[in-house]
């Protein structure tokens, strides 16, 4: 959840706060530039980055269903508007405030790194959607295939006999 500001602590200014942004912290604005976690995420390794917000749930539960189906590093970011503390600050991505919910294009392609930055790069709200899905091997396949050996050297052994074989390996 990304609202552009701490508001559980009385409106802090947050890493993603627009540089002039005013707050408890910086009543001047702001200057430093916020970070990008779309960005942030793709180059920690998550194979599956897509953002949506609060206002739009169809969207927001399709892309965690999404994320769920992932087999992998998944990361939504979900832009949620604090209205107490930052009231406004992604109404141009809400149609019921006048603003406009744009949807990843139709060509981008999702496996494309480079395409995902670039896209990433568009000032927020930006696009909804899916910025970046790749496909790389797991924990969880690796877990399979040897629990899958462990299966097949065991199979028709009644459990206390797996346990006695193991017992007896570490004699």
């Amino acid at each position: 959840m990304d609202n552009n500001v701490y508001g559980l602590t009385k409106k802090q200014t947050s890493p993603t706060s627009p540089i002039g942004f005013k707050s408890k912290t910086d009543m001047w604005g702001a200057i430093d530039k916020p970070i990008n976690p779309m960005q942030q995420a793709i180059s920690a390794g998550a194979t599956f980055v897509a953002r949506t917000t609060h206002t739009n749930p169809k969207h927001l539960l399709s892309m965690m269903e999404a994320a769920m189906d992932h087999k992998g590093f998944a990361f939504i970011e979900c832009l949620s508007e604090c209205t107490e503390f930052y009231d406004g600050a992604f109404d141009s991505s809400n149609p019921r405030k006048g603003g406009e919910f744009k949807e990843i294009p139709e060509d981008h392609d999702p496996t494309d790194e480079n395409a995902a930055y670039a896209l990433a790069e568009e000032l927020v709200p930006g696009y909804f959607g899916v910025y970046y899905q790749i496909s790389r091997p797991t924990k969880q396949d690796k877990e399979a295939e040897v629990n899958s050996k462990f299966l097949e050297k065991t199979k028709g052994m009644e459990d206390w006999e797996i346990l006695q074989q193991n017992f007896d390996k570490m004699k």
